[in-house]
C-alpha cells in the first residue's frame, strides 16, 4: 500500500514537466494519491499542463484554469472542487510571481510599488487565501495538509531574488500564522524550501545560471538537488506519517542552508 492510498487533493502550479509542482505529482500519485491541478488561463497553459499531467500516467485529468490574483477564479475552482471531489486531503501551493524586470543584481531598491505589491500578493497572501477557501472542506473529514515551496532567498539575500525573497519570506510567516490559526481542526500547514532546480521560475532571476555550479560545490551532499527529492517530501508531509508537524519550514537542499561560507 501507498503512503498516500485514499487520499485526494489539489495541486496548484503544474506548468511542465520540469516544474517542483510536477515532481511533487508524481511523487504523490506513486504513493497512491489522486491529484486534481490547476494552470494558468488560457488554451495554451492548458494543453501544456495536460501534456505534463498525461506523462504521470492520468489519462483524463481534473484540470481547472486560475488566475490567482483574482478573488473570484479562487471561488470558482474551489467551488467546482468541491462539487466534484467527497473531500480535499491536501492542498500544494507552488506558485508565486514576480516581474522579472526587476529580478537582476542591483535592482531591488528601485522595484516599483506595484511590483512589490504583484510579487506578495500572487506568491504569499494566495496561500491564505486557498487556505480559508479549502479549510471546511478539510476539516469535514477530519484534517489534512496544507504546503507550499519557498527558496533560501527568503531567509538570506541571493542576488537577483530581490523583492522574490521579500515574497517568500512573507509566504513562510503566511505559512506559520496559518498552522497557528487552523491546528484546531487538524489541518497541518508546513513550507518546503527546496534547492536550485532549473525551472521556468528560477531562469527569470538574474544570475542562476551559476547557482548550480555554486550549490554542488558547497552542498554537503555534493549534488544538486533532484525533483524527486522535494516530492519524496511533499509526499510524506501529505501522509499521516507527518501527522506531528505543521508550522514549519523543511529543507530540502542537499544542506546547502547550513553552509556559512
Amino acid at each position: 500500500m501507498g503512503l498516500l492510498n485514499g487520499k485526494v487533493g489539489l495541486i496548484v502550479g503544474v506548468a511542465n514537466d520540469r516544474s517542483y509542482a510536477w515532481h511533487i505529482a508524481r511523487s504523490m500519485i506513486e504513493q497512491g494519491a489522486r491529484c486534481a491541478f490547476t494552470h494558468l488561463p488560457g488554451d495554451k497553459n492548458e494543453r501544456r499542463t495536460a501534456r505534463a499531467v498525461e506523462q504521470l500516467g492520468v489519462s483524463k485529468p481534473w484540470l481547472a484554469p486560475l488566475d490567482a490574483s483574482s478573488d473570484a477564479e479562487l471561488d470558482a475552482v474551489f467551488a467546482r472542487y468541491q462539487n466534484d471531489h467527497d473531500r480535499l486531503d491536501f492542498l500544494v501551493h507552488s506558485i508565486a510571481f514576480a516581474d522579472r524586470d526587476w529580478l537582476q543584481p542591483g535592482m531591488f531598491a528601485g522595484t516599483p510599488r506595484q511590483a512589490y505589491l504583484s510579487a506578495i500578493d500572487v506568491s504569499a497572501y494566495t496561500l491564505a487565501a486557498m487556505a480559508n477557501r479549502a479549510r471546511e472542506q478539510m476539516a469535514a473529514n477530519g484534517g489534512g495538509s496544507i504546503m507550499a515551496m519557498s527558496y533560501y532567498g527568503a531567509e538570506k539575500v541571493v542576488p537577483g531574488y530581490n523583492v522574490m525573497g521579500v515574497a517568500k519570506a512573507a509566504l513562510e510567516c503566511t505559512a506559520r500564522y496559518l498552522a497557528s490559526e487552523l491546528g484546531e481542526q487538524k489541518i497541518r500547514v508546513n513550507v518546503i524550501s527546496g534547492g536550485y532546480l532549473r525551472t521556468l521560475a528560477s531562469s527569470a532571476v538574474g544570475g542562476t545560471d551559476k547557482m548550480g555550479e555554486w550549490n554542488l560545490q558547497r552542498a554537503p551532499l555534493r549534488r544538486n538537488v533532484e525533483g524527486e527529492d522535494v516530492g519524496g517530501t511533499a509526499a510524506w508531509l501529505a501522509s499521516d506519517l507527518s501527522r506531528g508537524v505543521t508550522g514549519e519550514t523543511i529543507y530540502v537542499d542537499c544542506g546547502v542552508n547550513i553552509i556559512g561560507l
